[in-house]
């Protein structure tokens, strides 16, 4: 038998071992899942109050009552010192013998297991080690466990395991976690820079008639009532600004997306954005924004974090790390010379626009470390965003980079509705477009012909810019379930 088949044969047993303990806790009428288990104080806040307690002190007068995750166990003979988790610390325990009694003592070693979660009582003391414990006179079954905690504490190490049952990665991995309470005030930090600035929060639909502010392939769903297919939004940007042609000034969202295309370490099908709009901007006010929020983001991973930007030129990046003017490649049509020039690999049928964005991705993006916006994109290729008042082939937009990942987009919003009609139709002749026979918004030009005024808008990819901060590799680090293949094995 193969050390596989050994281990899971042994946690077989042990649930089934389990399984009885809880058939026997019934049985003496002790219930292993009662409803609430009132606490004044979690355990920090109780290690703050007594970690200045002298060695081999003991506080008789005080009762305080704690409660977590059983994590550590270590039975020595009529006496047990546990490590109880709960969300914010760990604190020792000590439970005697001589002091619950022989019954409650004989119940508790029998009944209660590691990964148990229990409540109890007791009188904080410092052991001869100078270790803060809680010497316990009155302990309760809170939860109790089914299943092992993964063999040896700190062994959960299987990627795929640690993405699927992320619970356990939070339990085993306290790193896991730690960055995931980051990415919740990194958010927040956001939120109320935001707020101070004058933007209203709103929320868009998640369910649309026709997706659009993106070019993607989107999921497609059915309502049964109305009889008709809606997709998952692949971007809320036309709903903001249909917000702003409303008269308000400045609103921000920040939500998931969507869209039905590959996985790697930089895309997962389900994203969330921070998209905002300030009407009387343009792109250069975007810049300002992006950086004081993005700076406000860094300040809660390291508080002496300081992002300093620079703006560097689309077509001047390329030609400096390819002597190549694509410039004049462009609007010649000869995007496939440089293919040929630069020894590129490309998929069958390729587009000018998909070897431009090759080249930038292969040549440029891997010197993008510092912080750098990279401005003035093709207008061909931005249908969204206004163009230079002295240069129409090229739009008021940037992309936002740092350690050679692209983290945000911005324009100058193009706001003449007839020549948004004529670039959403020019857009309909992309491939998901057109293979999946979605109309372009005629309600938003409808919108348009109200009056949008002159509005800068930005929008920066939330996981990516939590991996940047925190040094994740792969964007499933930054995304607590992330999407994954099925798996039909039994976990």
């Amino acid at each position: 038998m193969n050390k596989k088949v050994l281990i899971k044969e042994n946690i077989k047993q042990i649930i089934n071992n389990r399984k009885q303990k809880i058939k026997k806790l019934k049985d003496i009428n002790i219930n292993p899942y009662p409803a609430k288990y009132r606490l004044e104080k979690n355990n920090a806040d109780i290690i703050s109050d007594y970690i200045n307690l002298k060695k081999e002190t003991i506080i008789n007068n005080v009762m305080i009552k704690a409660a977590g995750r059983i994590i550590r166990r270590r039975n020595m003979g009529k006496s047990i010192f546990l490590d109880i988790k709960d969300a914010y610390a760990e604190i020792q325990i000590y439970i005697n013998v001589n002091i619950i009694g022989k019954e409650q003592y004989k119940l508790f070693k029998n009944m209660i297991d590691i990964s148990d979660i229990i409540g109890i009582e007791g009188t904080p003391f410092k052991t001869k080690t100078n270790e803060l414990s809680i010497m316990v006179k009155k302990w309760r079954i809170l939860s109790k466990a089914v299943k092992p905690l993964p063999e040896k504490w700190h062994g959960l190490k299987d990627i795929e395991v640690r993405y699927r049952q992320r619970y356990l990665d939070f339990i085993v991995n306290g790193n896991v976690k730690k960055n995931f309470l980051k990415r919740s005030k990194i958010i927040s930090a956001i939120r109320n820079k935001l707020e101070n600035l004058g933007f209203i929060e709103v929320e868009t639909p998640i369910l649309q008639y026709i997706p659009g502010g993106a070019t993607a392939k989107p999921f497609i769903t059915h309502h049964n009532s109305l009889n008709m297919d809606l997709y998952l939004r692949i971007s809320p940007e036309l709903f903001l600004k249909r917000i702003i042609i409303g008269n308000v000034d400045k609103i921000f969202e920040i939500g998931k997306n969507f869209r039905n295309e590959g996985i790697d370490r930089n895309h997962n099908p389900e994203f969330t954005m921070l998209e905002l709009y300030q009407a009387y901007t343009d792109y250069n006010d975007m810049m300002i924004i992006a950086e004081e929020l993005i700076n406000i983001a860094a300040k809660v991973v390291n508080p002496n974090a300081k992002l300093i930007f620079k703006k560097e030129k689309l077509f001047d990046l390329i030609e400096k790390y390819t002597n190549l003017n694509l410039i004049s490649f462009l609007e010649s049509d000869r995007m496939i010379d440089v293919v040929k020039n630069l020894n590129l690999t490309l998929p069958k049928n390729a587009t000018n626009k998909k070897i431009l964005n090759q080249i930038f991705d292969e040549k440029v993006v891997p010197n993008l470390k510092s912080p750098t916006f990279v401005i003035d994109y093709p207008a061909i290729y931005s249908p969204l965003a206004k163009t230079k008042h002295d240069n129409p082939k090229i739009a008021e937009r940037f992309e936002i980079y740092i350690n050679n990942m692209e983290i945000g987009n911005a324009y100058s919003e193009l706001n003449d509705p007839y020549l948004q009609k004529n670039k959403f139709i020019q857009q309909r002749k992309e491939k998901y477009v057109q293979k999946d026979n979605i109309s372009y918004d005629k309600d938003y030009i409808s919108a348009l012909e109200y009056g949008l005024p002159p509005t800068g808008g930005l929008g920066i990819g939330i996981d990516r810019l939590i991996m940047v901060l925190t040094g994740a590799k792969s964007i499933r680090d930054v995304i607590i379930f992330p999407t994954m293949k099925l798996n039909d094995r039994k976990l």
